[in-house]
């Protein structure tokens, strides 16, 4: 599974530290940005995979866990740092779970939203993957 951890640059400070997210961070012009909060206690969010979509989550709050799957292997990550990101290349399904009470995800992604671009049932995105 190509996913990848990636450690955002961090300014620290005595009056508080900064993290920013460059051009050279990820590999990807940004063209959305939203994020995730208020998750009630035992939500699942995701359920679903992009066909030409990039996405690069954080946990600017709390924690998570993002299960990923590729059609043959599952994992889980769990992010908990405002430092450090995961990049989700196109055609992995992905779940977040397990979100701490005052959890934030940050999504940027590589495109506007176009519904065509999702796959949202699971068999469905199995097929895809067959071709």
């Amino acid at each position: 599974m190509d996913i990848k951890i990636i450690e955002i640059p961090k300014i620290e400070d005595y009056r508080g530290n900064i993290s920013v997210v460059e051009k050279d961070v990820i590999p990807y012009d940004v063209k959305r940005v939203y994020y995730l909060y208020d998750i009630p206690s035992g939500s699942v969010r995701g359920g679903h995979a992009h066909k030409e979509q990039l996405e690069f989550l954080i946990a600017l709050s709390g924690s998570f866990d993002v299960v990923l799957n590729d059609g043959i292997n599952k994992t889980v990550v769990s992010l908990n740092r405002p430092n450090k990101g995961l990049l989700i290349p196109t055609g992995i399904w992905r779940e977040l779970e397990n979100f701490s009470s005052g959890a934030v995800c940050l999504v940027l992604a590589s495109d506007v939203f176009e519904e065509s671009d999702y796959i949202r049932g699971f068999a469905d995105f199995i097929e895809y993957k067959k071709g």
